[in-house]
This record gives structure tokens, C-alpha cells and sequence, in this order.
């Protein structure tokens, strides 16, 4: 035992665990890993594309955009099949390749693959939010 005091349990316990289960986190809910990336899942974020791209020439500011929006997506929806819709790719591109916009509200499906022949059972399909209000929003599950 060690003296490190977590924040749910009043006692003393063994370095973050407590009878073989993670304190930190979700005390309660015990869901295999496995099962949720399974799931198809719709939700929205705001990326801040300005520190991403920051020092990256001019003539590569869009490019880099729509790739480094490919791999928040990979990132957060845990599959490696991106695609990026029409919409987000013009809204990128609508102040031209330098002057790209400083945060975007985009939305990200994790969808079921029809394709027999696909590496992937799951693939992220990525479009820009209906609103592009920023301000106060966090992380929102549109559809579970």
C-alpha cells in the first residue's frame, strides 16, 4: 500500500488501484474497450486548425488542414479509414490555400463498412457542423 489519496475513494490505496480495478476515471462502469469502438457513433468537436498549422509555409496551409483533420479523426474515432466530406473540404478551402480558418465545428460518423473486402469493419466519415458557433461547446454525442 502506498500513501497516495485518490479523489473517490477516502482510503489509502495501491497506486491508483483498488482491488484490481482503476480508481481514476469511471468507478462504476467496467465497459470492455473492445465493445465501444464498435459501436457507430456520431459526434461533434471544435478543432483549432491556427496550432496546427502554425509555421507551415503559406502553399501548404489547406493540404496540411485537411490532413491533420484526418488525423484528429483517427485519433478520436479509432479507425484508420477517413473520409472527408465535399462540404469540409470547401470550407477549408473557402478563404483559399493560405488564409484557412482559425477553429472549425466539425462533425465525425464512425459508420459500419458495407465493403466485404475492407481492412476495417468501422470507417469515420467527417463533414462540417450545421453551426459553426464555437463558443462554450465542448465535446457533443449527436448520435450514440
Amino acid at each position: 500500500m502506498c500513501a497516495i489519496r485518490c479523489s473517490v475513494c477516502p482510503t489509502t490505496c495501491n497506486g491508483g488501484f483498488l482491488f484490481g480495478r482503476a480508481v481514476r476515471g469511471n468507478l462504476g462502469k467496467m465497459v470492455d474497450k473492445k465493445s465501444r469502438v464498435k459501436d457507430a457513433v456520431t459526434r461533434e468537436y471544435t478543432i483549432n486548425l491556427h496550432k496546427r498549422l502554425h509555421k507551415i509555409t503559406f502553399k501548404k496551409r489547406a493540404p496540411k488542414a485537411i490532413k491533420e483533420i484526418k488525423k484528429f479523426a483517427t485519433k478520436h474515432m479509432r479507425t484508420s479509414d477517413v473520409r472527408v466530406d465535399v462540404k469540409l473540404n470547401k470550407a477549408v478551402w473557402s478563404r483559399g490555400i493560405r488564409n484557412v480558418p482559425i477553429k472549425l465545428r466539425i462533425q465525425i460518423s464512425r459508420k459500419r463498412n458495407d465493403d466485404e473486402d475492407a481492412k476495417e469493419d468501422m470507417y469515420s466519415y467527417v463533414t462540417v457542423a450545421d453551426d459553426q458557433q464555437y463558443k462554450g461547446k465542448g465535446t457533443e454525442v449527436v448520435d450514440a
